[in-house]
């Protein structure tokens, strides 16, 4: 196994930090590695705003009350962005037409190569740090908070700092209910019912719901309206 591979399969998320800065040579490393993702095109269809001020913070955390924002010595706000598109494509067209699925994709995955290349790189160094996906609640609210322009959205922010905390590296799925031979092969019910237990038992006393109750959870109700309410804002719907 190779010290990359071993670092991937030790990742735990860290909601917990020290009071201690990431020196700006190191978040420069680690920005560095974040930009050397694959990306769609090589469009690089995202921004990244780095959030030092406390103040900063704790704005944000009015708006998400996730600790790990207050907590961090860094924040990473992850930025879908077809902003530096649309003053590319005017070079050269007086059409521009971003709007759909296709876009959201383009820019979210993006997004998200980038923003896993960020969690390595920092984990190599010896920080550690979660993935927020909850900006996205108050997209219209974060928007504002950061002065996104058009054609621009959140798409997940990262806390990073030096851990305060230590767990057990979360049991995922059975790699044969994930990866299939040549076509896709259904699962029955009681794979899911099989991880229940498998995610009950790592979690112990801390669980309080079950992992097929917060698929309900999160599935089983219409999507919060912030989002689609700040794409259509900023002409990406």
């Amino acid at each position: 196994m190779t010290e990359t591979i071993k670092l991937m399969k030790a990742h735990t998320s860290v909601r917990r930090f020290k009071e201690q800065e990431i020196p700006q040579a190191d978040l420069d490393e680690i920005l560095t590695a974040a930009q050397m993702a694959s990306s769609w095109k090589n469009f690089q269809s995202y921004s990244v705003i780095l959030v030092r001020s406390q103040e900063k913070k704790d704005a944000l955390y009015e708006l998400v009350p996730q600790e790990a924002i207050r907590q961090s010595a860094a924040f990473l706000l992850f930025v879908g962005d077809l902003n530096r598109a649309e003053k590319g494509a005017s070079l050269h067209t007086d059409t521009f037409q971003p709007q759909g699925v296709e876009g959201l994709l383009i820019t979210s995955v993006d997004a998200a190569l980038a923003g896993q290349n960020t969690l390595l790189a920092a984990e190599s160094l010896g920080y550690g740090g979660v993935i927020i996906g909850l900006v996205r609640y108050k997209s219209e609210e974060v928007a504002a908070l950061f002065n996104l322009p058009d054609y621009t959205y959140p798409v997940f922010g990262i806390a990073l700092g030096v851990p305060n905390q230590q767990h057990d590296v979360k049991p995922r799925l059975p790699l044969n209910q994930v990866v299939f031979e040549e076509e896709y092969q259904e699962q029955p019910v009681e794979a899911i019912l099989d991880y229940d237990q498998v995610q009950a038992d790592y979690a112990g006393a801390r669980a309080t719901t079950s992992w097929s109750q917060r698929l309900a959870e999160q599935f089983g109700q219409a999507e919060p309206s912030s989002t689609r309410k700040n794409l259509e804002q900023k002409k990406l719907f």
